[in-house]
């Protein structure tokens, strides 16, 4: 996976309820794990801005609810610095639902802003975003 351009703060622990922001269908899902984490042993992983995760559909489309997809973070509440000095914080957590591994996104558009360490890392994911933060 590429690296991201900022001292990006872990912000989210297994179990996390986020939203779905994109309209694949599911609404509020549960973050289960981080893929291609980098860990400790015996501690629990933690996800952040851009990471590619597991998560378990809450609420949503019947047909979605839990059910378990791939998905990427793309907002975090939990403020992080940028190399240029800035510091960045989202109103919620929030998740894009991924239909494959290559990073294509199962919605065909996201609602609000997403921040431009998920540009760097998977642009497919930005193309459809309304506003790049």
């Amino acid at each position: 996976m590429k690296a991201v351009s900022a001292r990006v703060t872990a912000g989210l622990n297994l179990g996390a309820t986020m939203i779905a922001s994109d309209n694949s269908g599911a609404k509020v899902v549960r973050l289960v794990a981080v893929k291609r984490g980098k860990g400790k042993k015996g501690k629990q992983m933690c996800a952040k801005m851009a990471d590619w995760v597991k998560v378990s559909v809450k609420k949503g489309v019947p047909d979605m609810k839990g059910k378990v997809f791939d998905a990427v973070i793309i907002r975090q509440k939990k403020s992080y610095q940028r190399l240029n000095g800035e510091r960045i914080a989202f109103e919620d957590n929030a998740v894009a639902i991924l239909k494959d591994d290559k990073g294509n996104p199962k919605g065909t558009q996201i609602k609000g802003p997403i921040a431009r360490e998920v540009l760097e890392r998977w642009p497919q994911v930005a193309k459809i975003a309304s506003i790049v933060y």
